[in-house]
């Protein structure tokens, strides 16, 4: 119990940061809902980041994510 509790502080940690380094203006939820999804794409943070459906104005009140293939 103690080890989850340790691994989540730590990513949220680690997700605040990268939200600083990268000047995003999304909420750590949203950039933490992204993240979950792109798991395990190779490709740069800041490039998952803007190439995710909520940058598009279409998509500005939806509250899922939309996948494009």
């Amino acid at each position: 119990m103690k080890t989850q509790i340790w691994i989540s502080i730590y990513v949220y940690v680690l997700v605040a940061i990268m939200k600083k380094q990268l000047e995003s203006k999304r909420s750590l939820y949203s950039i933490l809902q992204i993240l979950s999804v792109n798991a395990f794409k190779k490709e740069p943070l800041h490039q998952i980041l803007s190439n995710s459906a909520l940058q598009n104005p279409e998509y500005a009140s939806c509250n899922q994510l939309v996948f494009r293939y």
